[in-house]
């Protein structure tokens, strides 16, 4: 119980000095309340998420993916949606298809898959989740795919084609998502 204890304190104090997040001008504070600066290194997405008619025809509580358009719709009741500005696949790496929300998770860790290995032999095998991981703060898992919906802490990519096959999102932005979907929700990718 002492030992515990001791090793809480020194976890907090460590963390109020900042450690190695304040040399990367993150508040400490911030992220322990959850406040304001809590997604900050994640950046506010150059196309904001807005309130809009249903432009698709999909039932409420479907998330619709125009990858041209380069936006996330949500569905919602009253004839509305939800739509996010996103990063979408590169050339030769879009697709399209119906799948739906196998898991979500806060925080993932990263595993590239064997593919991305190969084409890239500099990353990690692996990546333990935090604010320097590529999934950011949470992701959506489709189906048995390699694809996901997850946050990004490179907001500049949001409304570019750049990524994998994935689609991106701002922490904020991926972070309000998930909280609004459950697992099994259908999700369609448009191209």
């Amino acid at each position: 119980m002492i030992r515990t204890l001791a090793l809480l304190i020194a976890v907090v104090a460590f963390l109020a000095g900042g450690g190695p997040l304040r040399a990367q001008g993150v508040d400490m504070r911030d992220i322990m309340g959850g406040g304001p600066g809590f997604f900050e290194r994640g950046g506010a997405s150059p196309i904001p998420r807005e309130m809009v008619y249903n432009p698709t025809g999909y039932a409420p509580g479907t998330i619709v993916i125009n990858t041209a358009e380069r936006r996330l719709y949500l569905i919602l009741p009253n004839g509305q949606a939800l739509r996010y500005g996103i990063g979408v696949g590169r050339d030769g790496f879009r697709w399209s298809g119906v799948h739906r929300i196998s898991a979500k998770k806060e925080w993932p860790g990263w595993t590239p898959p064997a593919e991305m290995l190969a084409r890239r032999r500099d990353l990690p095998r692996h990546m333990a989740g935090g604010i320097e991981n590529p999934l950011g703060a949470r992701a959506l898992y489709l189906g048995s795919t390699l694809y996901r919906i997850h946050g990004s802490n490179e907001p500049e990519t949001i409304g570019q084609a750049v990524s994998s096959g994935c689609f991106r999102m701002t922490n904020e932005d991926v972070t309000d998502l998930y909280n609004r979907v459950s697992v099994g929700a259908t999700v369609v990718v448009k191209n």
